[in-house]
């Protein structure tokens, strides 16, 4: 007598067909390990990975103005260095640098050096040419080392290359609804984020390099604001890409232990 075969569904959503008798059981049970579902995100769930996303978008947002903008270093002439009412200081950073005439006058009486860069004066600004041509800059009879400017350069833009690839991962995994995407994007972040420091690290060194190629005019050197939005970009990354990572722990394990619960039931 043939067995009559029924479909049935769980309170979990999941779809079997089950019979009449042994085997009807064991083709339910096979039908619902088949069809189980994916584990989803809750609200709350989706709410932290949104917030730990908006970290990570402040150290993007910072480092996109940190590299746009030629404020990484400051060089500046002594202020009575040329003898009469002018002086000359350069500010540049991976990109472009710039050369500005200011008033003695304007500067501070307690200021040795000429600056800062926010006072008016006649600026003359050039992009480098280490990624055309492959020419080192001068600067007030300083040669950059061109080696050290292209590796700062290359790092920060392979760190944004990660940034864009993190930030696909996170809206892969809150438009599907899935954590399985947190990890890849923690990697990302924290990546990006140690190749912005590295960057900072190397742009360093340039400098250094630049200072010790004359001795001829004696130059007052810092690092500016642009290096403090990086250096901030590369600890906000780091820690959005934790949070991320603490944010996939729980998801990871819970998906464990599902199939270890479905059996004992």
């Amino acid at each position: 007598m043939w067995s009559n075969f029924f479909v049935q569904q769980d309170e979990d959503g999941r779809i079997g067909v089950a019979g009449a008798g042994q085997g009807g059981g064991l083709g339910g049970m096979k039908g619902g390990r088949a069809h189980r579902r994916v584990p989803k995100m809750s609200d709350s769930q989706e709410g932290k990975i949104k917030l730990a996303f908006f970290v990570a978008i402040i150290g993007v947002t910072l480092t996109v103005l940190g590299m746009g903008t030629e404020f990484w270093a400051v060089l500046a002439q002594p202020k009575h260095f040329s003898g009469n009412h002018t002086c000359q200081m350069a500010h540049y950073g991976l990109w472009k640098g710039c050369i500005r005439t200011l008033w003695v006058a304007d500067i501070d009486p307690e200021r040795t050096s000429c600056g800062p860069a926010e006072l008016p004066g006649e600026s003359n600004c050039t992009y480098f040419k280490f990624f055309t041509s492959g020419e080192n800059a001068v600067i007030f009879k300083k040669t950059t080392n061109k080696n050290l400017n292209l590796a700062a350069a290359i790092l920060a833009l392979l760190s944004l290359t990660m940034m864009v690839t993190g930030s696909i991962c996170i809206g892969m995994s809150l438009s599907k609804g899935v954590p399985f995407f947190l990890k890849p994007a923690a990697f990302c972040f924290i990546l990006s984020g140690v190749l912005v420091l590295f960057s900072i690290v190397i742009f360093h060194q340039s400098v250094l390099a630049l200072l010790s190629s004359d001795h001829s005019i004696p130059l007052h050197h810092e690092l500016s604001w642009s290096v403090a939005c990086v250096g901030s970009a590369g600890a906000a990354l780091i820690f959005g890409g934790i949070l991320f990572i603490i944010l996939s722990l729980p998801f990871s394990l819970w998906q464990k232990c599902l199939p270890h619960k479905n059996s004992t039931t």
